[in-house]
């Protein structure tokens, strides 16, 4: 027995105007970072407009995610496109967590060997970068945790502002004391700020696509409250998982007495069941199938079935 639920993407939020607005100003900076890392050979800048390449290419991913997940659900796709979020936030991930690796390799060999970095076109080109990103940044801030998706742009403009910093940073020691090595440490700082936030990410979206518990969710607790219910005799095959953002789904196979399908009293206890599961615990599920069964049945059930 079970309960219908609509899965239509109706919590899918359309945030495309603000994904499409950081999108155009990342490319500006883009450009504008392109050629002065041509101009002053800095590794800082290259690799700061190397990193606002994946940007504009992740936000025009996630522009196309964003489109993705408003389309409704299907009889081939039954949750529409939800988890394209979660694909798009993936590679995302993948892509800075490359650039970060390729950034601490090459700023450990640039500290050794220094190339002549012209200090005041690097700074003018440092707050073009960080002038864009601070406009980014407050277009995505106010909805960067509604989703993977958007929390993938939110931290790949917040990386490239604070990126731009390390950059002026660079060009004002070099200015005032001619130490070089000022731009490699830059390019280190970045590299060292954008690994930790892709492997989070990544191992976050990888979680998702496993299917593992959603976090928060535990089902031992889930299991023994279940098991509260009254006629409730066993609970198997007890699975959770995220389909995307905000959408946990659950289901479990639940052993009731015999005498509750004579009496009509199964209908009540699958309500209790999911009223349960979508109110009693932190993460809250609203999509929840039970199949309720006798103890009679258990003799049928699959040996695979724990």
């Amino acid at each position: 027995m079970g309960h219908d639920h609509d899965h239509a993407p109706a919590g899918a939020e359309d945030h495309r105007k603000r994904l499409a607005i950081a999108f155009a100003i990342t490319a500006s900076i883009l450009v504008a970072q392109a050629i002065g890392a041509v101009v002053t050979g800095s590794l800082a800048l290259l690799v700061d407009t190397a990193h606002m390449l994946t940007d504009a290419g992740g936000l025009l991913l996630a522009l196309f995610a964003a489109s993705l997940t408003l389309r409704p659900a299907s009889p081939q796709r039954t949750w529409g496109y939800r988890r394209a979020e979660v694909l798009a936030a993936l590679a995302q991930s993948a892509v800075l967590l490359a650039v970060g690796i390729y950034v601490l390799v090459e700023g450990v060999q640039r500290l050794f060997d220094p190339p002549e970095i012209p200090a005041g076109e690097l700074v003018i080109f440092g707050v073009i970068g960080l002038v864009g990103n601070i406009a980014s940044l407050l277009v995505l801030s106010s909805k960067r945790s509604a989703n993977f998706n958007l929390r993938a742009a939110f931290l790949e403009v917040l990386n490239d502002a604070l990126g731009s910093v390390a950059v002026i940073v660079a060009a004002i020691v070099i200015a005032t004391t001619g130490w070089l090595q000022a731009d490699a440490v830059a390019g280190l700082l970045i590299g060292a700020l954008i690994v930790p936030r892709a492997l989070k990410l990544l191992s976050e979206t990888i979680r998702v696509l496993l299917e593992a518990t959603p976090p928060g969710l535990d089902l031992d607790a889930v299991r023994t409250h279940l098991l509260e219910v009254e006629h409730v005799r066993e609970v198997h095959d007890l699975h959770a998982s995220l389909i995307a953002t905000g959408l946990p789904v659950l289901s479990a196979h639940v052993v009731v007495d015999e005498g509750c399908f004579n009496d009509g009293h199964a209908g009540r206890i699958l309500d209790q069941l999911q009223e349960c599961v979508a109110t009693h615990f932190d993460v809250l599920v609203e999509h929840s199938t039970f199949q309720v069964e006798p103890v009679s049945h258990r003799s049928h059930e699959h040996p695979s079935h724990a």
